[in-house]
């Protein structure tokens, strides 16, 4: 791929001014490499697709139908590769969007975009607002709790684990693993 993640995160924030959008977008990132040097994927180009996923969200809030056609749009026209285009509009899959996933790492994002703001939020109720001490249980105890990150569409995160396939809680905990190194940046743990 010829664009860095230097240029990818130059371009996010461009769009982005939100330091709680960026946060989302680096965790994503991290769960997408994760899952990439699992899954044999492209590690450079799904992290790029992590970071990159929500881009138009800033300017498709009050239009919610437009988010990702937006962003793959602007990814096109910046010369980014076509899989990352669709990657973006697979996301969002029966939400904003007809394009459905396809390919691994396009079932993946699709997965991970709504399960990282869940173990997130899970993390910040914890004595120690961290991913250090959060296991797969807790996920799953929050998880029942429907007032509980009220927003996190959960049938999404079942329909993406099915897609890739593979088990909820193996999806949970790699998520859980992914972000652990970068809690500090997300505003957990020793950055909060």
């Amino acid at each position: 791929m010829e664009k860095t993640r230097e240029d990818a995160l130059a371009l996010l924030r461009k769009y982005n001014k939100d330091e709680s959008h960026i946060k989302h977008a680096l965790a994503v990132e991290a769960a997408m490499a994760y899952f990439a040097e699992r899954m044999d994927g492209d590690v450079e180009k799904w992290s790029m697709a992590g970071l990159l996923h929500d881009i138009d969200w800033e300017t498709t809030q009050e239009t919610p139908e437009l988010h990702t056609h937006q962003g793959a749009k602007w990814l096109e026209e910046e010369g980014y590769p076509p899989e990352l285009s669709r990657a973006v509009l697979a996301h969002g899959w029966s939400i904003c969007s007809d394009v459905k996933p396809e390919s691994d790492m396009e079932k993946v994002l699709f997965t991970v975009d709504e399960l990282t703001g869940l173990i997130i939020t899970a993390a910040l109720v914890r004595p120690s607002r961290s991913l250090a001490d959060l296991e797969v249980k807790s996920v799953k105890k929050k998880w029942k709790d429907k007032a509980f990150a009220r927003g996190v569409n959960r049938e999404i995160i079942v329909q993406g684990a099915e897609m890739i396939p593979l088990p909820l809680d193996r999806v949970i905990e790699w998520v859980i693993l992914a972000l652990r190194p970068i809690e500090g940046e997300l505003g957990l743990g020793g950055g909060a």
